[in-house]
Formats: C-alpha cells, structure tokens, sequence
C-alpha cells in the first residue's frame, strides 16, 4: 500500500481541525502517515527544545533516538539548513546516526510555525534503500504548513 495524499491531507485536515497544541497535532499527524504506506518503518516528530537540541516527540514504530543535535544525523541537517533532506542510502549520508539498525534510507522536513520558525522535524524511516521521492517531500511538506502554519498552534 503506498500513501494517496489527497485523501490522507483530507483526514488530516479534518482530524486536526481547530486543535492548537503541536504535540496533539504531531501524535495525530505521525499516527496517520506510519499506517497510511507499507514504505514507512518510523515515522515521527523530533522537537526543538533548546537552541540546536531535538528531542523526540511522537512517533509510531521502534524506539528513536532521544537527543539529537542540529549537528548530527539527517535530522539534525533538516533542523540546521531548514530544508528538505531526501536521503536514498542512509550509510552514505555523512554523521548518519542509526537509532535503528533496519533503516536504509529516509526523508526528514522541517516543520514552521506561522511565524517561518523551525518548531520539529518530521522524521520517516524506511527498511527499503531509496524509499522516498520528491513527490513525497512537496506532499509531505504542504500536510505540514496546513497544519503547523496555523495561527495559534503552539
């Protein structure tokens, strides 16, 4: 089964309509991506919680990794550059860090407040080598600004 984003953007929308808090909207936004595609091994969210610290937030699958620096890791680039980071082959990604020994390739977003600031990242595992495209990035990253931009979330 691979995602159909008009209809998992529907249910999102409707599911998190008028909630404000960002962890509830997270929960809920990592719930329906995991169990929406058969490619996607973890799916969640990592919070910035300090200057240049992410710290896990909700998350669907295996354990993640707790802390992770704006420094290290895939993650960490998302968080630093405040774009997109599609990686086919996670061991050639440069400081990759291996919360779990299945993850062969990845896709993590950053995740904007209205005000633009980087509030998370979106992080998706996959156990297959090159599981993402760009196509799952516009999409993913459109979800994200229609719930995250928001007035009010916080």
């Amino acid at each position: 089964m691979r995602i159909d984003y008009p209809a998992i953007t529907k249910t999102i929308g409707a599911l998190t309509e008028g909630e404000t808090d960002a962890v509830a909207l997270m929960a809920t936004v990592a719930c329906e991506l995991h169990h929406s595609d058969e490619r996607f091994d973890w799916t969640g969210f990592y919070r910035v919680t300090a200057p240049e610290i992410l710290k896990i937030g909700p998350y669907q699958g295996g354990h993640g990794c707790l802390v992770i620096p704006f420094a290290k890791g895939v993650c960490g680039a998302a968080a630093r550059t405040g774009e997109t980071q599609l990686v086919p082959d996670v061991d050639a990604f440069p400081g990759h860090i291996a919360c779990a020994s299945s993850t062969r390739s990845e896709i993590v977003l950053p995740v904007r407040d209205a005000g633009g600031d980087i509030i998370a990242v979106l992080d998706i595992d996959s156990d297959r080598p090159d599981a993402f495209d760009d196509t799952d990035a516009a999409e993913l990253a459109k979800i994200l600004v229609s719930v995250f931009a928001r007035p009010g979330v916080a």
